[in-house]
């Protein structure tokens, strides 16, 4: 997909100068699994709780079994839009991840505030208010930003342009979390 091979991109850019790392990906796509497992020097922990992903782990992101900063890195893609209870997520990505670690974050995005409507409860209208049958809420960029830094992240908001030789869509958004 796309949005992988833009991921694949910016994490490389980001993870160039490093020797050894452990990498938390959460719901991880077959390609970047295939290649991320055979990466010597990455210690990888691809985890998915619904088993829907190929994955060897199954961590609920709102408590995550590993101990503080664990994780050089987290690919967190399309899945805090899923959980009931972000913040708590947030919160327990901040915990794992290393000082000077990195998060890359994304959701599929809207303009304006965040809806999120903990009434609307069935798959039907789950799919007519946010989407997609199992998504419990939609963000706009900045309101997402404001969330992840209320939980202690530095938020870097990265929006790209087309590049038609690498398949990549324009204005496709991803937002870097850093702990200081």
């Amino acid at each position: 997909m796309p949005r992988d091979r833009r991921l694949f991109a910016e994490f490389k850019k980001e993870f160039s100068n490093q020797e050894k790392i452990r990498l938390l990906d959460f719901s991880p796509s077959r390609s970047l699994y295939r290649r991320l497992k055979q990466t010597k020097n990455i210690q990888y922990f691809p985890t998915d709780l619904s088993t829907d992903f190929i994955s060897e782990y199954q961590y609920d992101i709102t408590d995550i079994p590993q101990e503080d900063q664990f994780f050089d890195f987290i690919f967190c893609y399309h899945i805090l839009e899923h959980i009931d209870e972000d913040t708590i997520a947030m919160k327990e990505l901040h915990r794992v991840l290393k000082i000077k670690g990195t998060a890359f974050v994304q959701t599929p995005f809207k303009q304006g505030e965040i809806y999120e409507d903990a009434s609307i409860k069935t798959e039907a209208d789950r799919l007519k208010y946010f989407g997609q049958k199992d998504h419990v809420r939609i963000y706009s960029v900045d309101s997402l930003a404001d969330r992840l830094k209320k939980t202690g992240f530095e938020v870097k908001i990265k929006t790209f342009g087309e590049d038609d030789y690498f398949g990549l869509r324009k204005d496709e958004t991803i937002l870097l979390l850093t702990k200081n």
